[in-house]
């Protein structure tokens, strides 16, 4: 079988529950793009999968894999938009920037690391940091050449009662602390299980007011004087960049009757410093899980750009 015509069978499949779809007619929509228009084979894939979306009036959730998956490790992702199979652990768990998305973090296996996204609307059951799954029926994303993977409706989800080893594929960065952002120090989450969401105001986007659990984190960009890189350090790494812990972090909020006096001190502690860090990318974050300080660095310089931020 030929690749155009692998790929047309996979889509017939896909929609045979919904269009009546001919694997010879899907080939031959493929082949128009690739033959008559230099389309690359994979965006040929996506744009005829997608007219078929619109000719079908669905959504991507509504629509099976239907066979069309393939059980993958992480670091065989290199495509998006393919459905996929995947036997990991949930390595970590943050809060979503949106109300539409369910749960977001990141998954692991042997070969790496990385993002998963799932939505409300998928009424799916929440993942357990630490623990893990067999994933099937999972959608690949990409977004600025990294890849995720997307968790929807036909996702089906097992937990394994085995351990699945976590591969390194963390990244390392160095540069001078130049900003802290908003929403770093000492912070409160929603102490409902399974959701790590920030509070804002004492309310959890998707629990209401709750009486919310303590935290540190520091959100914060390092310059090399090149590049700038957003980090962000959880909570053991913030004591151990700032010595500051959690309980004299509390203290120092409840003497002063305002939180923000901990992202102050820890500015003046930090800010200005330089660091070398490593950990995984999240998006446009790294999650900080090694760190040091290889030296001084010259305050001209951050200041400079520091003012620029």
């Amino acid at each position: 079988m030929t690749e155009l015509r692998q790929h047309a069978a996979e889509i017939a499949e896909q929609f045979s529950d919904h269009l009546d779809v001919d694997v010879d007619e899907v080939e031959e929509r493929l082949d128009n793009l690739v033959s008559e228009y230099r389309v690359p084979v994979d965006e040929a894939r996506r744009s005829v999968y997608n007219s078929y979306l619109d000719e079908a009036g669905l959504e991507r959730d509504d629509v099976s894999s239907r066979g069309g998956s393939q059980q993958v490790q992480v670091s065989d992702i290199e495509e998006d938009e393919q459905w996929v199979d995947l036997r990991v652990t949930v390595v970590d768990l943050w809060e979503p920037n949106s109300d539409s998305i369910a749960q977001v973090g990141l998954l692991g296996d042997e070969s790496g690391t990385i993002k998963f996204v799932a939505f409300e609307t998928s009424d799916l059951e929440h993942l357990e940091e630490g623990k893990a799954y067999a994933l099937s029926n999972v959608v690949t994303d990409e977004y600025q050449g990294r890849y995720s993977v997307k968790l929807n409706r036909t996702t089906d989800i097992t937990e394994l009662d085995e351990e699945i080893e976590v591969g390194d594929d963390a990244e390392t960065v160095e540069g001078a602390l130049v900003d802290i952002q908003s929403g770093s120090g000492l912070i409160k989450r929603c102490p409902e299980d399974n959701c790590t969401r920030v509070l804002q105001n004492g309310r959890c986007s998707e629990h209401g007011d709750v009486e919310g659990e303590f935290d540190l984190r520091i959100k914060g960009v390092l310059d090399d004087g090149v590049e700038t890189q957003e980090v962000i350090f959880d909570k053991e790494a913030t004591e151990e960049l700032t010595g500051i812990a959690i309980e004299e972090a509390k203290e120092m909020a409840m003497d002063a009757l305002d939180t923000t006096v901990v992202a102050d001190e820890m500015a003046g502690r930090v800010l200005g410093q330089y660091y070398r860090v490593s950990g995984p990318m999240l998006g446009r974050y790294l999650l900080v899980d090694e760190q040091e300080s290889p030296g001084p660095v010259d305050p001209e310089q951050v200041l400079v750009k520091a003012r620029s931020l």
